[in-house]
């Protein structure tokens, strides 16, 4: 039982320390352009996905939504998104990306990949595959655990 134990610390410190450097890497990256994690997150879903209701952007970027409220009028401030109504249903305020935030997007994003390509090119192609899989499949029993 020990051994396991230990096995599963490894696993959770190996694990945290990576996630703190890639994101380190990120993050970097993002506060060049005048943004935090969160805020670059929110605009890169809207741009990806489109319009989305202000009270499920939370659980797409993994927020609470009272965050995101204030994420999303630091990015209105700066241009990058507007709010609009709901035409069938007045409570609902969706978050759209705006025409300057679209162009940030597209100048600023292909260099972030690179910045992410490089944190993680302590891997091969196949052993991205492979640990990708693996965190995937960690992630869904962990989140079906906590229930």
């Amino acid at each position: 039982m020990s051994e396991m134990r230990n096995d599963s610390l490894d696993l959770y410190i190996a694990l945290s320390r990576a996630s703190e450097w890639v994101n380190a890497h990120g993050d970097r990256d993002i506060r060049k352009h005048g943004l935090n994690r969160t805020e670059f997150g929110v605009l890169e879903l809207l741009y990806h996905k489109g319009a989305q209701a202000i009270q499920q952007i939370g659980s797409k970027v993994l927020m609470s939504s009272g965050n995101i409220t204030y994420v999303v009028d630091k990015l209105v401030k700066k241009e990058f998104v507007v709010r609009r109504t709901s035409t069938e249903d007045r409570r609902l305020i969706y978050a759209e990306i705006t025409a300057q935030g679209k162009q940030f997007i597209e100048e600023v994003f292909p260099q972030h990949i690179e910045v992410i390509e490089h944190a993680v090119d302590g891997l091969t192609a196949e052993e991205k595959k492979i640990a990708s899989q693996l965190l995937k499949k960690l992630g869904k029993f962990a989140q079906d655990a906590f229930k």
